[in-house]
């Protein structure tokens, strides 16, 4: 048959021979969502903006220097993110992505195939399910951002591939994992160097028998106790010693390279819990950075502890949507270093206009450092945030 014969008879086609269907629209958690009525294709589209304040600095200070900038006060909007996803041809045929229009970055594309509970495959770009505090989205988080050891200790966005699944058995018998080869180069990256991969996995117990969303506060008042404990680990080679948002990039003890010149390997422990309004999480991170090229190696140490409670089911006379946290974190950059510490004492309320889909955070920051120089710097740091999805 030739090319216009095939032309004409798909002409001649009727809408129903096509597939061609009534799409439902409705709006929900995830956004507007379009979803065929045989239910076999979904669209959910949603975008997120975030308005933030702040005074005297926005980034997290990372040396002694960092203390000594003027003072200034910032007003930006720190994220737009559009994210779309759905299913297709099969409702455990999922698909994702996420595009950060301030930036022009590309952040998550991935294709999952979520079959069977206890066995999931995920190929693609996104961030490891390494530790909850940063697999929580930005616009679920409990305080206006991450710790200061998220920045040393994150796998952040990788390219490659996932298995992972749920087996549940009865009560406290109740196991998640996550096991992922991956390029190791940051987001972007589509080759590895030297031929090797990244590997990371994640062991996660659901003592209570379900498992916890990936979320920072307790808003839809869990009447049953939710709670985890997560062990992961990660080794890699690459020429990078941390990774972020942008990519690859180094810590302040190592000099960026071209080759792959660091061994990087890091475990972690992890506790979270929410019951009745009242939110726990903590992690515990260890990382070696091994230099192959002139044969030197440190060791990095930091943890975090965080709680919030919606007060108003203590006493009903504050406010309902009002939530209030805390958070300590400590972060040793080189353990052969005595008195080499760094520490955040971080005070947060939330508003919840409608859950983390529209809240107001004001947060208040203390920073201490001090090194084996006896040098100590403090100070602090007030943010207003405002997140808001549509």
């Amino acid at each position: 048959m030739g090319i216009c014969s095939a032309s004409a008879l798909y002409a001649q086609q009727s809408p129903d021979t096509l597939g061609t269907q009534a799409v439902d629209i409705r709006y929900g958690s995830q956004g507007f969502e379009f979803r065929t009525r045989d239910g076999l294709f979904s669209l959910q589209l949603q975008s997120r903006l975030q308005f933030r304040y702040v005074t005297p600095n926005d980034q997290n200070p990372l040396t002694f220097d960092d203390f000594d900038v003027d003072e200034r006060q910032m007003f930006k909007i720190n994220r737009a993110r559009l994210t779309v996803g759905g299913h297709g041809f099969q409702p455990w045929l999922k698909y994702y992505w996420q595009y950060e229009l301030a930036q022009g970055n590309l952040l998550d594309f991935r294709i999952m195939v979520e079959k069977w509970p206890w066995f999931n495959i995920k190929v693609g770009q996104w961030k490891v399910e390494y530790n909850r505090e940063r697999v929580i989205s930005s616009g679920k988080q409990q305080m206006a951002d991450r710790s200061i050891i998220n920045r040393p200790f994150t796998i952040d966005r990788q390219q490659g591939l996932s298995v992972y699944g749920r087996l549940r058995g009865k009560g406290a018998a109740d196991v998640s994992y996550w096991l992922a080869a991956l390029t190791g180069n940051g987001r972007g990256a589509v080759t590895s160097e030297e031929a090797e991969l990244m590997y990371v996995g994640r062991l996660q117990w659901n003592f209570t028998g379900q498992e916890l969303e990936m979320a920072g506060s307790d808003t839809e008042y869990q009447r049953r106790g939710r709670g985890t404990i997560a062990l992961a680990a990660a080794t890699n080679r690459s020429p990078y010693t941390r990774f972020s948002q942008s990519g690859g990039g180094s810590l302040e003890m190592f000099e960026a390279a071209d080759t792959s010149r660091y061994r990087v390997q890091q475990w972690m422990i992890e506790t979270a819990y929410m019951y009745r309004g009242f939110s726990w999480q903590s992690e515990f991170h260890w990382k070696q950075v091994n230099d192959m090229a002139f044969n030197r190696s440190a060791s990095l140490r930091g943890s975090y502890w965080q709680a919030g409670y919606f007060f108003h089911y203590l006493w009903k006379r504050i406010p309902r949507p009002l939530e209030m946290a805390f958070r300590y974190a400590a972060y040793r950059p080189d353990l052969k270093v005595p008195q080499n510490l760094q520490q955040e004492y971080t005070l947060a309320a939330n508003w919840f206009f409608k859950e983390h889909q529209n809240k107001l955070t004001a947060e208040l920051s203390w920073f201490t450092f001090e090194d084996r120089l006896l040098r100590q710097a403090d100070d602090l740091r007030f943010r207003l945030q405002w997140e808001i999805s549509f």
